[in-house]
């Protein structure tokens, strides 16, 4: 559940960020259910990430996560992948 996981997942980019590494992946393929604090944490994510100039993508989505995205009008935001190395090329053709 991401919603638990939130206060890490803004610890892990922002040390990504701090690092100066801004191509980031996010395998979301464990996680079942977002809460409204973990929606905040990947919204606050992606403008942390494309304020320093980077890109943030989400993979393998559960349909659950999926379909919240697509209801919260966040799928549109998001670059979505199913496919390991068809998200990791696209950071080299962007």
């Amino acid at each position: 559940m991401l919603g638990d996981g939130s206060a890490l997942l803004r610890k892990t980019i922002g040390q990504l960020l701090d690092d100066e590494r801004t191509k980031i992946l996010i395998n979301l393929a464990d996680v079942n259910y977002i809460d409204s604090s973990g929606i905040g944490e990947l919204v606050h994510a992606y403008t942390s990430v494309k304020t320093r100039g980077g890109e943030l993508k989400l993979l393998h989505l559960t349909k659950k996560v999926r379909d919240l995205l697509q209801i919260t009008k966040l799928y549109t935001v998001f670059e979505v992948y199913t496919d390991e190395p068809t998200a990791v090329r696209s950071f080299q053709s962007a």
